[in-house]
């Protein structure tokens, strides 16, 4: 397993143009680490959907305990899941949908217009 790296997202702030901006608005990620392989490697771009439906088996990006982390949306009995496709990276078990932050809805590779594929039409 790769060695984990803490990437910070924060607001820019200072900036009219940015503050201006909708925090609604789609953005993008570069894909750290082999947490998501085999479907998501290590150096592919992820757009994130803020305000998109997270259902069971969605793919997500979620803020737990001040980190942001990329998994799986699992449906639990009582709750929700957090599953990375690595088995050897650890699940987490989140009570409820407050920790999930945006649902991938596409990926691509860089400098492959091609290589990309769509999470929700």
């Amino acid at each position: 397993m790769s060695q984990r790296r803490t990437i910070p997202i924060l607001p820019q702030g200072g900036d009219a143009d940015l503050e201006a901006c909708s925090s609604a608005e789609p953005f993008a990620l570069m894909v750290l680490g082999d947490s998501m392989e085999p479907e998501f490697s290590e150096g592919e771009v992820i757009l994130i959907e803020p305000e998109g439906l997270a259902t069971d088996g969605s793919f997500v990006v979620a803020q737990l305990a001040g980190e942001w982390i990329f998994r799986q949306l699992i449906r639990q009995r009582e709750g929700w899941r957090l599953q990375a496709l690595n088995p050897a990276c650890p699940a987490v078990d989140i009570p409820d949908l407050d920790a999930v932050k945006g649902v991938i809805i596409q990926k691509s590779k860089p400098g492959r217009r091609r290589a990309s594929k769509r999470y929700v039409e």
